[in-house]
């Protein structure tokens, strides 16, 4: 069952966080990973959203994307996003 990852993010250390997205499809891509969306600027159609922006991406399923977060790979360069920006991260489950 494919599954969605959607991350909020809000910039503390907009260099650190620069240095994550250099590396992250390096990594990414190596995990049959989709990248649906990756916003700086999505429009707010209800509620406060106070964030600087949004990611959308997901896997075939679960076990995909649990090499992935926890692969050593990602677990070195997530050091960077989490210095760079504060995250509400969701796992959401697809349909079907």
């Amino acid at each position: 069952m494919t599954v969605y990852v959607i991350a909020q993010l809000k910039m503390t250390d907009r260099a650190a966080y620069d240095r994550y997205q250099a590396r992250f499809f390096d990594v990414f891509r190596k995990f049959s990973g989709r990248l649906l969306s990756a916003d700086e600027s999505p429009t707010v159609l209800e509620g406060a959203w106070d964030r600087d922006k949004l990611v959308l991406i997901s896997f075939p399923d679960e076990a995909a994307y649990r090499a992935w977060g926890n692969s050593a790979e990602y677990l070195e360069i997530s050091k960077d996003r989490k210095a760079g920006a504060q995250a509400v991260v969701l796992l959401a489950k697809g349909f079907g």
